[in-house]
Formats: structure tokens, C-alpha cells, sequence
């Protein structure tokens, strides 16, 4: 009885991204996380990557039905208490998995919007950002861009940081619940993430971190926060909590030495 009352409390995650060979980003990155936050993760591939810290050599997209198959099985058996989207990579994904999550009315939705990857390589095809934006950013719990991402979503440059507010609202008035703007582009001495609800702005500000080996920082936020929603917790603290995971695993990877270009995070830093 014991074994299947701790079952029960245990929060079922599920991540819709890609698959990365080199471990650091994608599936990969988000099952670490869930396991490192003591979450049950699960998975619906969208895509297969051939990839390392240095690059992106190949990209196969997982067929629409595979993909929506994948997500049903996972819903009708075990359940889900919060889910994130990563790489989606086409226009098709995109409005295939918006229309399971609607279908099957998931809740606790985190999108990161994947667009590049640290390598510079292009993970969302041109086509596929309208329909993020008309498909899944309306049904999305948080939506958590960097910089760049949220400038593409929201057709805006953000020059100074008086920018930053409008750049926000226009963001929600494409249908998230919540934005978190992901400021690490952003030329400051600490590493500081805006929250937006459509009317308050929360700050929540980290040491920054001189290196190189952030591979999979998004992916790794994102899965964060889904653990913590799916755990309970509000917006505003799992984003808190999954923030303060990420800046560890980041400080703990400096030295893993792993790759010869962006290396990854040290995801069980907390189960050392």
C-alpha cells in the first residue's frame, strides 16, 4: 500500500521535444530533470537530432500520427499533471500536438518556444512560428522565450529595457496565461527572468555565470517549471524553484569537461 500511495504523489511530466544524441538538450535534458526534481517523466518524440555540443548534423521529423499516438498512450494510461513543449520543428507538429492537447484537454502547458540551438542551427522551420502562434501559444499555461525568441514571436526589437514591458504585453496578447522572458541575452551583471500574468511583473534575478557550457539551459527551465506545476506549486514558484535548479546545474557543469563546444549541465547535481 505504501509503494502505491508514493506512485500517487509522484508528478507525471511529460515532455513533446526532440531527441538529442549528444544528452545535453531536448528528451534528454527534460527525463534528467524530471528525475533530479523526483518527478515520473514521460515522453512524446517529435523529432530524432544527430547532434553533439558542437553541432547539428541531422534532423528527422517522427510522423504526425506518431507523435499524437505517443501523447494519447501516455494521457489514457498513466496520466499527465504538467507537460512541456520543446522542439516542434514543423508547421504540421506544431498544430498536431496543439490539437491532442485541446482534445485531450491537458493542463499545465509550459512552451519553450525552440527555435536555435546553442550550435546555431535552425530547430523551428520559418512556416511553423504562425502556427505556434495561432495554435499553441493560446493554450499555454507559461510561455518561456529568450531574448531572440520573443522578438521573433512578438515582430518587436528590444533595444533598451524600458522595452521590456511592451514587449511583454504583446507576447500575452498572444494568448498565454503567463510569459516568462527569459533575459539572459540581456547585457546585466546577474542573470534576471521577467514574469508576466497581463497586469504584474515579477523579477526573479540569479548570479550569471561566466561559461560556456549552457547546452540545454531552455530545455532544462522548461522542465523545471512543468516538475513544480505538476507538483502544485504556482507559476510564480515553480518558475522561482526551477530557476534556482538551473543556476546550480549550471555552476556544477563548469568543470564536467564533456565536448569540445557548448557542454551540457550537470543535472543531478542535487543527487550527489
Amino acid at each position: 500500500m505504501g509503494d502505491q500511495q508514493e506512485r500517487k504523489s509522484l508528478a507525471r511530466i511529460l515532455t513533446i521535444a526532440g531527441s538529442d544524441s549528444g544528452g545535453g538538450a531536448g528528451i534528454q535534458a527534460d527525463l534528467k530533470t524530471c528525475s533530479a526534481l523526483g518527478c515520473f517523466g514521460m515522453t512524446a518524440i517529435t523529432a530524432i537530432t544527430a547532434q553533439n555540443t558542437v553541432e547539428v548534423r541531422n534532423i528527422h521529423e517522427i510522423p504526425i500520427d506518431c507523435i499524437q499516438d505517443q501523447i494519447a498512450a501516455v494521457v489514457e494510461d498513466i496520466g499527465v499533471d504538467a507537460l512541456k513543449t520543446g522542439m516542434l520543428s514543423s508547421a504540421a507538429i506544431v498544430s498536431a500536438v496543439a490539437e491532442s492537447l485541446r482534445s485531450l484537454k491537458l493542463r499545465n502547458i509550459v512552451v519553450d518556444p525552440v527555435m536555435i540551438s546553442k550550435s546555431g542551427a535552425h530547430l523551428l522551420k520559418a512556416d511553423a512560428v504562425e502556427a505556434l502562434k495561432q495554435d499553441l501559444l493560446p493554450l499555454a499555461t507559461v510561455l518561456c522565450p529568450n531574448i531572440p525568441e520573443a522578438e521573433e514571436l512578438a515582430g518587436v526589437t528590444l533595444k533598451q529595457e524600458k522595452d521590456i514591458a511592451p514587449l511583454l504585453r504583446r507576447l500575452h496578447a498572444l494568448g498565454p496565461k503567463y510569459i516568462l522572458l527569459k533575459g539572459g541575452h540581456l547585457p546585466s551583471a546577474s542573470a534576471v527572468d521577467y514574469l508576466f500574468d497581463g497586469e504584474e511583473i515579477l523579477t526573479f534575478e540569479e548570479e550569471r555565470l561566466d561559461t560556456a557550457n549552457t547546452h540545454g539551459t531552455g530545455c532544462t527551465y522548461a522542465a523545471g517549471i512543468a516538475c513544480y506545476l505538476g507538483k502544485g506549486q504556482s507559476v510564480a514558484q515553480a518558475v522561482r524553484l526551477a530557476k534556482n535548479y538551473l543556476t546550480e546545474a549550471i555552476r556544477q557543469g563548469q568543470d564536467l569537461g564533456l565536448g569540445k563546444g557548448a557542454g551540457p549541465l550537470h543535472h543531478g547535481w542535487n543527487q550527489s
